[in-house]
């Protein structure tokens, strides 16, 4: 047993597949035990909050302000607000007052406002212009100056006599505060989803639910497939025709079809995340009850199944003991390949609006159907999709390197 396990992580391509897995087990274990947030838990009142570091400002004004003089502040400050869309409109006003569109470079915040103060008279009305977008120009003017402006924020209280606003603090432009000091930061490393929801801890906990079905659906499918394969190839004659013609009715009708037909016969409200494993694995059974069949038909008529045959034993001794363990490898293997085929198709299942009940736990292939529907996609909010997309590729690569690791070392053929 020791030189076999030596000699599986001697593959450096198991070894490869066995360390991303494994990375990918280490962090669904250990992330909620540093954080135990619900992964469904609405955190942001909007949709799609940008990956990054979140200070509360409430309490930031409250921070001890430190004065630094950054020449540069300013005119980043303004060159991040002024939008896409405000400089794509400061273009449409600037050549519509006649100005040659080459001579208009929207990337240059400093000549870009240059032209807009030059150019920009509110009492002009160009062409085809309506009082929507005249009052739109307007208030793009007012918030550039404001931009612009160099004077502090004001804080103001209500006085509880007077009832009246006072002036209690002025917060000057050049004022910062340390970021360890404020006391509410929520670090957000893949934003939030389209409900608000921190994208990480749904992820994590996603992984680990994937995970899950995948482990059941690829137990089950195995199981499944092994026994009828032992038993078919084993047995023979009319069992073994019987279990044949099972089992190409369902070769013939594609799993993924038979999976969505069933799927949508239960129902949402019944579709938990065990059920769609089970239904998984018991459509997924075929192609590993054909293989184990060849393999064992290849077996049985070897010497020691025909000496155990001569001394009596029975039908399943011969099985369990003569046979299974010359194709456990392989059995192995299978069951990989399964637990991989099982997280895709719940994805895809998912995908289809056919997956588990989103309101209990999420799921990889769930992630993606959010993302899907409010268009995450199309907005260019690749947070929501992209690491769900890396999380499958990672699952699905580690597993088929792992698989093929195996084989090079159980097949005396494929060995260097």
């Amino acid at each position: 047993m020791k030189h076999l396990v030596s000699q599986i992580f001697q593959s450096g391509k198991f070894v490869a597949g066995f360390s991303i897995f494994a990375t990918i087990l280490l962090i669904v274990i250990v992330y909620p035990i540093v954080i135990p947030d619900p992964p469904l838990k609405i955190i942001g009142q909007g949709t799609f909050f940008e990956p990054g570091i979140y200070v509360n400002v409430y309490d930031s004004i409250g921070t001890t302000h430190y004065t630094l003089n950054l020449d540069e502040a300013a005119e980043r400050r303004i060159a991040d607000r002024l939008g896409d869309e405000d400089r794509l409109a400061i273009q449409e006003w600037l050549v519509g007052t006649g100005m040659p569109a080459s001579e208009i470079d929207t990337a240059n915040t400093e000549q870009l406002l240059d032209q807009w103060f030059s150019n920009f008279d509110p009492s002009v009305r160009l062409p085809g212009m309506t009082n929507a977008d005249r009052n739109y120009y307007i208030r793009l003017n007012n918030s550039i100056q404001n931009l612009l402006s160099t004077e502090g924020a004001i804080i103001a209280e209500m006085d509880e006599d007077t009832a009246v606003l006072e002036e209690s603090n002025t917060i000057p432009q050049t004022a910062y505060v340390n970021v360890n000091e404020v006391p509410n930061v929520r670090i957000l490393p893949l934003g939030t989803d389209n409900f608000g929801r921190d994208v990480l801890t749904e992820l994590v906990r996603a992984t680990s639910v994937s995970l899950q079905i995948g482990l059941v659906a690829g137990v089950i499918a195995t199981l499944i497939g092994l026994i009828l394969g032992l038993v078919s190839g084993y047995v023979g004659g009319f069992v073994d025709d019987g279990i044949m013609f099972v089992t190409n009715l369902f070769t013939v009708i594609p799993s993924f079809v038979l999976l969505i037909l069933i799927s949508f016969s239960i129902g949402q409200e019944q579709r938990g995340a065990t059920t769609i494993a089970v239904v998984i694995g018991f459509t997924s059974w075929v192609w590993t009850a054909r293989a184990v069949r060849s393999q064992v038909i290849s077996l049985r008529n070897r010497d020691h199944v025909n000496l155990s045959k001569l001394s009596g034993h029975s039908i399943t001794h011969i099985i369990v003991r003569d046979i299974l363990p010359y194709i456990a490898s392989y059995v192995i293997m299978a069951l990989i390949l399964q637990i991989s085929s099982g997280i895709l198709a719940e994805a895809g299942l998912s995908i289809l609006g056919l997956g588990p009940k989103t309101t209990e736990v999420p799921t990889l292939g769930l992630m993606m159907n959010w993302a899907m529907i409010y268009q995450a996609h199309i907005l260019g909010k690749w947070w929501a999709y992209f690491p769900v997309i890396i999380v499958i590729a990672l699952i699905a690569f580690s597993m088929n390197l792992m698989n093929t690791g195996l084989d090079q070392v159980f097949n005396p053929a494929l060995r260097d």
